[in-house]
């Protein structure tokens, strides 16, 4: 059986780890570490929840461990970079997690909340800092960050952020780094544009690839429900009657409609349920998050933002009470369950104006969804 010793990992590592309950490394686990320990470039591409944080935060721990080097005002060593706030604390708590028996010191910038505690805990430099472009740009125009000692750069989503839009903000940051460094790239899919942004920062890396671009999580079972827009709400409310529907992941396209929809779960359907979009202030996102893993909320309505950074054991169903624009959404979406080994239940609700979303959803993944027909609303054919 592989182990964690076996790569190479430092006791306070293992201990970390096994503290945790981690038995054993996952594949891309296996693939990445020996690499990154070696200081090469990595390309990775994986689908989300197979452990990719670990595969380059255990690695990057133990360079970081010996030799000690001292830290550069308001400087970090290795920087990550995440498109959404949600990964940002996520990633930052994977790194205080299996680093705990290290004394190094972590961070995160992101925007959304004052800046005035990030520029204090920058102040004397760090080791990890991890941050959305936005937010980490803001602090270097301000002089509040510097990058020049940088050793590791990790671009973690790297094809989410290009999704939203941060492509000017990471050539950016990338100029501002040194030349000389370690860069991994990781990507939950592998469009032409990530292709492009890898053959110009990495420097002859590895590839890493632990399951085809774009596929599915296999312990996800899959199931379109054809319905008509007037009834997507009752069909909702009719679904979370099933008791194997513990704690469920309900997707919507705008943040109105997750308001919206969220409201009336807990007004009208005495449903426990929690809005989470990009229009929330941190502090809302973050009690929304706690309320949902908890239990206090049964179900997370949310927008796309989402669809990342959120790692919450127990996920039993996603329902996509509206199809995603973007296909590849899908696979990011439906990734919110079947987390480690479990299985999971992934519910779409499609109308008539949606047929055109199912089919580029099925192209992507090569897979058909399963067709219920033996729900109440299910005859009513879109």
């Amino acid at each position: 059986m592989n182990s964690f010793a076996s790569l190479g990992l430092v006791e306070p590592l293992i201990r970390a780890l096994s503290e945790e309950g981690y038995a054993e490394p996952s594949p891309i686990q296996l693939q990445a570490i020996p690499h990154v320990l070696a200081g090469k470039d990595i390309l990775g591409c994986a689908q989300t929840g197979t452990g990719k944080t670990a595969a380059f935060a255990l690695p990057i721990l133990q360079r970081l461990s010996s030799p000690k080097v001292a830290r550069t005002l308001k400087g970090t060593r290795v920087l990550v970079l995440v498109p959404t706030r949600e990964l940002a604390v996520q990633v930052n708590e994977s790194f205080g997690t299996y680093g705990r028996h290290l004394s190094l010191l972590r961070t995160t910038v992101y925007g959304g909340v004052s800046q005035q505690a990030q520029i204090r805990a920058m102040a004397g430099g760090v080791d990890v800092l991890v941050a959305t472009p936005g937010r980490l740009l803001d602090l270097i125009n301000q002089r509040r960050v510097v990058l020049s000692s940088v050793e590791t750069l990790v671009l973690d989503e790297a094809d989410r952020m290009l999704d939203m839009g941060f492509i000017n903000d990471i050539r950016k940051i990338l100029a501002l780094v040194p030349t000389r460094r370690q860069t991994l790239l990781f990507s939950a899919t592998m469009p032409d544009a990530i292709v492009t942004l890898s053959s110009r920062i990495l420097n002859s890396p590895i590839r890493v690839t632990v399951s085809p671009v774009a596929s599915t999580v296999d312990l996800v079972s899959q199931h379109v429900l054809f319905v008509d827009r007037s009834d997507k709400k009752s069909l909702l409310v009719d679904v979370l009657r099933d008791p194997t529907m513990t704690r469920a992941i309900v997707f919507t396209r705008t943040k109105h409609g997750a308001d919206r929809l969220a409201d009336q779960l807990r007004r009208n359907h005495r449903v426990g349920a929690e809005a989470i979009h990009g229009n929330k202030s941190q502090g809302a996102r973050q009690r929304a998050l706690e309320d949902f893993r908890s239990g206090r909320a049964r179900v997370l309505v949310a927008t796309d933002i989402a669809a990342r950074g959120i790692d919450i054991d127990g996920i039993t169903h996603v329902i996509n009470f509206e199809l995603p624009n973007d296909p590849e959404s899908y696979v990011h979406r439906i990734g919110r369950t079947a987390r480690a080994g479990a299985q999971g239940a992934a519910l779409s609700f499609c109308d008539a104006s949606e047929r055109e979303q199912l089919r580029d959803i099925e192209r992507l993944t090569k897979r058909r969804m399963n067709v219920v027909t033996d729900h109440p609303y299910a005859p009513r054919r879109a």
